[in-house]
């Protein structure tokens, strides 16, 4: 997969991963890429990601929350996977290995779902196309 496809992946990935008992494996893997490329900010990535444990913790997490989580992080994924392209394969090896962790550990109906979509579609001069990834709906007139 691509660096930016992997860093989508991952963002919504951790953020799912932080409401789960897979959380610190989650978050070590992430620090440790930080570690191989900025050392010098490792930390402070990780102290950030404690930050946003703790909201997840406390409850205060909500769907809007969630996905800004997500978005900053696939961001912050991106950029450090386009300043060393050859990371993406270890991000991908962290993003099975968190899968695996988290169906080992047996996901409840309330554990976050983590999946991804891939939604393409093409059109022809007098076509709509309509995608949505969830709800959708349409009024015309």
């Amino acid at each position: 997969m691509d660096p930016i496809t992997v860093a989508g992946l991952a963002g919504t990935a951790l953020v799912g991963a932080m409401a789960t008992d897979a959380w610190q494996q989650a978050r070590d893997g992430v620090v440790a890429l930080w570690r191989r490329v900025h050392p010098e900010r490792a930390e402070e990535v990780g102290e950030d990601l404690a930050r946003l444990h703790t909201l997840v913790g406390d409850g205060q997490e909500n769907p809007e929350v969630g996905e800004a989580m997500a978005q900053l992080w696939q961001l912050r994924l991106r950029d450090l996977l386009l300043a060393n392209a050859g990371l993406t394969a270890e991000l991908t090896r962290q993003l099975a290995e968190l899968a695996d962790e988290i169906t080992a550990r047996g996901a409840t109906g309330d554990d976050p779902v983590v999946n991804s979509q891939h939604l393409e579609a093409h059109a022809t001069d007098s076509g709509r196309v309509y995608q949505a990834g969830r709800d959708m709906t349409i009024t015309e007139h």
